[in-house]
């Protein structure tokens, strides 16, 4: 099952980014997801399955 994502969500992932935060911003998508660190602001680009696996819930969704 294709998990559905659109630009601007924001999601929850199972690990905290080495700043502490644990929600990111969905600003890419395609082949591969663009992320964005809510808290730091720093920009990670993931494989489409890698994301899927590692979001652990949305936080909110885009229109």
């Amino acid at each position: 099952m294709v998990m559905e994502i659109k630009l601007g969500d924001v999601v929850r992932l199972k690990k905290k980014h080495p700043c502490g935060s644990y929600e990111w911003q969905v600003v890419r998508l395609g082949a591969d997801i663009g992320i964005k660190c809510l808290k730091c602001h720093h920009r990670v680009l993931l494989e489409r399955s890698v994301f899927e696996r590692r979001v652990k819930q949305f936080i909110s969704r885009s229109e």
